[in-house]
């Protein structure tokens, strides 16, 4: 059992388009509603989860957070040769590369924040948390979830005891969220959901294409618990994507997996960087992120699609501009 009891539910979407804002509107027209506590310190989380309850009152919420990444010195060789190619690509822009590093994403403290302000569900993404982890955030009556994009990655789930399971397939925007990142082509949403149902009676949450009422329609009828939709939203009024993505959503078509901006596997509109520099970066998270992060910055501000993280779903064209509200309506007629 879970307390996740809508169909719907909003995807997390960390480093600008989740808000608040975004959270209310969803969780008042009847989807589960995610905060995104990636890339945020401790204290802006709070903030957001503080503000999510002044609005949504008792109505249940999960909060996402990034499990560290591995380091060794390999992935910091990498990052730093990757950044010797992207160096007169930076030049032509007028933007100095950030230096790699690893870094924890302040874990730790998050850990100690949601213990202490309780949501009802947490979930984990990029790697597993500690098993001492799990059992602290269960000890204080939050549910945790892991994401996974491989079906043999279920036992680990296992192991660890948590309470659900996010399955995302191959069709996902945005970074793969799975324990290892292969940069192999995985399973779709649809076989991945069927091959994870066979090995587990743990709640799943589908998530991948999510796009339409019929994609709602056919993940719950396959099994799925509920289903998670993010691209869809992204041209929502209350979301905090910025001008340029908004624009590259309605008007590029194509995407692709690559690990060009952040060193990790991600589906984001084609672009050029992609096509000049995908093949030549490395699985070295955050290192890359670093290393590209005031590049794609450059690229929001002023308005140059080429040099930002587009992150999309294949299903990105029909994504709406809308109300978040409208949004969920019309994904929830599926589940009618």
């Amino acid at each position: 059992m879970t307390l996740v009891d809508r169909p719907l539910i909003l995807a997390p979407m960390a480093g600008g388009p989740s808000t608040v804002a975004l959270a209310a509107a969803v969780a008042g027209a009847g989807g589960f509603p995610f905060l995104a506590g990636a890339y945020l310190t401790p204290e802006r989380l709070a903030a957001d989860i503080a503000s999510l309850r002044a609005v949504i009152g008792s109505i249940p919420f999960g909060v996402n957070v990034f499990a560290p990444s591995p380091d060794d010195p390999s992935r910091m060789a990498q990052a730093e040769a990757y950044a010797v190619e992207l160096g007169p690509w930076a030049e032509l822009a007028g933007v100095e590369l950030g230096q790699p590093r690893w870094e924890d994403d302040h874990f730790a403290a998050k850990v100690e924040l949601l213990a202490h302000v309780r949501p009802p569900l947490v979930s984990f993404s990029f790697g597993w948390p500690p098993a001492d982890v799990v059992d602290r955030l269960q000890g204080e009556g939050i549910e945790v979830w892991v994401t996974l994009n491989d079906p043999d990655e279920v036992e680990w789930a296992h192991a660890l005891g948590v309470d659900g399971i996010v399955a995302q397939g191959w069709e996902a925007g945005g970074h793969r969220g799975g324990p290892t990142d292969t940069g192999e082509v995985q399973l779709g949403a649809s076989a991945l959901l069927a091959a994870v149902l066979e090995h587990t009676s743990l709640p799943v949450i589908a998530a991948g294409r999510v796009a339409t009422a019929d994609d709602v329609r056919s993940l719950l009828g396959a099994g799925a618990t509920a289903v998670a939709s993010g691209t869809a939203y992204l041209r929502s009024h209350e979301a905090g994507t910025a001008d340029v993505h908004r624009h590259a959503l309605a008007t590029r078509v194509g995407t692709t997996v690559t690990r060009a901006f952040t060193g990790r596997s991600a589906r984001a509109l084609t672009t050029t960087w992609i096509e000049l520099f995908g093949h030549h970066a490395p699985a070295a998270y955050p290192h890359v992120h670093h290393v590209t992060a005031p590049l794609r910055a450059h690229g929001k501000a002023t308005g140059q699609p080429e040099l930002v993280h587009l992150w999309a779903g294949t299903g990105h064209a029909a994504a709406r501009e809308a109300s978040a509200a409208e949004i969920t309506r019309l994904l929830l007629e599926g589940a009618e």
